[in-house]
């Protein structure tokens, strides 16, 4: 089936080419086909299979371009899908002379007031700021030929159900009804039975609820682990976009903020955030100036961002439906994508659950290794190098090669290369000249050296006192990993943190002495370069003389 098949116009067909669709997806050319027919719709379709174009298209062709009043409204449950939906709507137009006006909360009313007088001939919008039109009389849909419900389980989450019934009240009743959503909850299917009239049923088969362009897997971790674990991972997969989904606001600033001090570069959104920080989160997350995006469900509804390559749930969902949703992200309109789960010992039981809700068996992995994560570097490294050899432009470079090729073989021209671009690379990139197999998934613990001395390093500073750690230049520590895991986990400011010095086996740390406890308990509970550390206050190298009378 193609999308000229399906009766499309000329000008469509021109605008969705140039957008790259080549032919209609399933429920595309389901719901073309339905809704052109004069067919209502009830379709169970989650984010991601194209359901925007699936409704959009069929309402274009039908639109009479004489007609400067709303001929079809389109209801999302946020203000970001409404504009990304109004926003297809132009793209789909691009040939044509169609009025689109995206409605929702946070935007001056005024502005919205101006472009209903001028005539527009599609609304899309939220439920709260239709209604409130409606109230306001600024705006009439007595002309309104389709009404599509778009995401109708979300707007019943968020408590819209009474307003897009209101909504439908000031509707026509001859108009057509097209109803999209992920999951059919019994509120949803009662208002189809209520407001449809003998739709005709587009639904994913069974077992197939999710996206097939998915790879799913999942990791069983340790609570405590949690977080390091994540680390690991995105070091593995570097995704160049992913959604981090959290079940709580604080558990999402705290793992925001921990990932912000190792250096990814994360962003949190969550309910907490006023409209203007919202907007600049996602702007600098659309632009790619963020790569991870910590987030709660309620904060990431409507969500609509193309180039997400990954979805992970650090917290798993407490209902199945939600992971429908969540996942639903990544792998959009053919695209591939990949959705991690970490599942803890108790939420074994949960996790079966959303595996019997969605009909798929997921696969369990082993969590990658710091050597599996080296290996995954030196691949992209030479993946690099091989898109540079296929570019154009190299061909100062081979003048330079073949110059110095006269004194030194290829291999060692190469090798220098190499050396030189590492050292001016940031410092993660040695990992590529390490050894994968010199290290464990899981290091083996050492008791600490009881013996150990300060021996000639001078004493720490007055109110200070110095800690040992159990780990050092062999397990590739650096001081930024000694502070952020200080910083970040005994909630003690950086710059409060004194002298560090690191040897072969262990390291020394000073640490405010009113603090020197809170530290020791916090990092016995957190990691350190992957793996669990013993701390102790270090002894010192001779005990201070007593002052006595002269």
């Amino acid at each position: 089936m193609s999308f000229k098949a399906l009766g499309l116009s000329e000008n469509t067909l021109k605008a969705i080419s140039e957008l790259g669709y080549e032919e209609p997806t399933p429920i595309q050319s389901q719901t073309i086909r339905s809704l052109s027919q004069g067919d209502d719709v009830i379709a169970q379709a989650q984010t991601g299979t194209g359901k925007t174009a699936a409704f959009a298209l069929p309402i274009i062709e039908k639109l009479d371009p004489k007609l400067r009043t709303p001929q079809a409204l389109v209801l999302t449950p946020t203000r970001e899908l409404a504009v990304q939906v109004a926003e297809a709507f132009q793209s789909y137009t691009k040939y044509q002379k169609v009025s689109v006006l995206p409605v929702y909360g946070g935007q001056p009313i005024d502005r919205q007031l101006r472009a209903l007088e001028r005539g527009v001939q599609i609304v899309v919008g939220t439920p709260g700021r239709i209604l409130d039109h409606l109230r306001r009389k600024t705006v009439k849909f007595d002309g309104v030929r389709t009404v599509v419900l778009d995401e109708a389980d979300e707007m019943l989450n968020m408590g819209f159900i009474e307003d897009i019934e209101a909504i439908l009240k000031e509707t026509p009743e001859n108009r057509q009804t097209a109803l999209f959503s992920a999951t059919m909850p019994a509120p949803i299917a009662n208002l189809a039975r209520r407001y449809m009239h003998d739709p005709q049923r587009i639904t994913v088969a069974a077992g197939q609820v999710t996206v097939p362009q998915i790879r799913q897997i999942y990791y069983e971790v340790g609570k405590r682990d949690k977080f390091e674990m994540l680390t690991r991972i995105l070091d593995y997969e570097v995704p160049t976009s992913a959604i981090v989904f959290c079940r709580t606001k604080l558990e999402v600033d705290n793992v925001g903020q921990r990932l912000i001090a190792r250096a990814y570069a994360a962003e949190a959104l969550h309910g907490d955030l006023n409209q203007a920080n919202r907007d600049r989160v996602m702007g600098r997350f659309r632009s790619g100036q963020t790569e991870l995006l910590i987030a709660t469900d309620v904060a990431a509804r409507g969500l609509d961002v193309e180039q997400v390559s990954l979805v992970i749930n650090y917290d798993l969902p407490l209902e199945p439906e939600a992971y429908v949703h969540r996942i639903g992200r990544t792998g959009r309109a053919g695209r591939t994508g990949s959705a991690i789960s970490l599942v803890t010992p108790r939420e074994r039981r949960l996790w079966q659950s959303i595996q019997q809700t969605t009909g798929t068996q997921i696969q369990r992995m082993q969590l990658p290794s710091i050597g599996d994560v080296i290996t995954r570097r030196r691949e992209r490294f030479k993946e690099s190098i091989r898109e540079a050899i296929a570019d154009e432009g190299l061909e100062p470079y081979l003048i330079m090669a073949e110059e110095m090729g006269e004194e030194y073989s290829p291999t060692d021209l190469a090798a220098a290369a190499f050396k030189l671009l590492m050292g001016a690379l940031p410092e993660e990139t040695n990992d590529l000249l390490a050894e994968p197999d010199a290290y464990e998934p899981y290091p083996k613990k050492r008791a600490p050296d009881k013996k150990y001395k300060h021996g000639k390093e001078p004493p720490p500073e007055r109110g200070m006192t110095r800690l040992y750690l159990d780990i050092g230049r062999e397990d590739r520590v650096r001081p930024g990993d000694i502070v952020g895991a200080i910083a970040n986990e005994a909630d003690i400011p950086g710059r409060a943190i004194g002298a560090i010095e690191i040897f072969d086996r262990f390291s020394l740390v000073d640490v405010p002495s009113n603090q020197a406890q809170q530290v020791i308990k916090a990092l016995k509970k957190t990691m350190i370069r992957n793996q669990k550390i013993s701390v102790e206050i270090a002894a010192p190298s001779q005990k201070p003389k007593k002052k006595g009378r002269k």
